[in-house]
């Protein structure tokens, strides 16, 4: 594993949103070995995602007023920047929609939300108190890239560089394959020991492994009932 991840102008954290939170960390806990726990020193009682004791993100109840009715499960992810109010308006000049313009999340961070020119949702994070997700190389489960898989890849990385000032190093752009591809999206790839082990976690049939043909069989893809999907590799000895 790449030990920039989480460095600035890469991914540094994620937001797992849900309607099912217990039977998501259920799935998640026994497939990546995530753990989940409120954190007793957030004022917000947030639930935590971390993996060996070290924090990789949070868990949100889509159930909870705040998000309109009818808003999918999905994952948020941040991406570390300098200047939130400056990337948001490079990013908006390079023809990103805004979602949710930038704001203080209280001392921790300012945060802005966007969609991407083909379609992909992402969130900027200027960190403040909150530096994002910390682990040591090659820890299983940890994170290990991102990819975003859609119809223009050469654009979305032309964006990105545009947008941060520089490549993403810890990010890969691949070109989607088919009518069965999904929609475009940001996906973390997640490094295990075994990955068939996360298809033979899947007896019960409540989620599912697939091999997406655009990464040449290199990446498997764990799907939750919900649709939240991870991409899964071998980890680096």
């Amino acid at each position: 594993m790449t030990t920039r991840l989480g460095s600035l102008n890469e991914f540094c954290w994620m937001d797992i949103k849900t309607r099912d939170p217990a039977g998501t960390a259920a799935l998640l806990s026994r497939t990546l070995g995530w753990r989940f726990a409120v954190d007793e020193k957030d004022w917000r009682k947030a639930t935590r995602v971390s993996v060996e004791g070290c924090p990789i993100g949070g868990v949100s109840d889509l159930a909870n007023p705040v998000y309109p009715s009818g808003t999918p499960a999905h994952v948020a992810y941040y991406l570390a920047v300098d200047d939130v109010d400056r990337r948001t308006a490079a990013a908006t000049a390079q023809g990103a929609r805004l979602v949710v313009p930038p704001f203080d999340a209280g001392d921790q961070g300012r945060i802005a939300t966007l969609i991407d020119p083909v379609g992909a949702a992402f969130s900027l994070w200027q960190r403040h108190q909150f530096p994002g997700w910390r682990f040591p190389p090659r820890l299983a489960g940890s994170p290990h890239r991102m990819v975003l898989i859609c119809d223009q890849p050469d654009q979305a990385r032309h964006f990105y560089e545009e947008t941060t000032g520089t490549s993403l190093t810890c990010a890969d752009f691949i070109t989607a394959g088919g009518a069965g591809a999904s929609g475009p999206r940001w996906e973390l790839v997640v490094a295990v020991d075994d990955p068939g082990s996360v298809v033979r976690a899947h007896d019960d049939g409540r989620a599912s492994v697939t091999w997406p043909e655009e990464t040449g069989g290199r990446l498997g893809r764990w799907s939750s009932p919900e649709g939240l999907s991870f991409l899964v590799r071998p980890r680096e000895q």
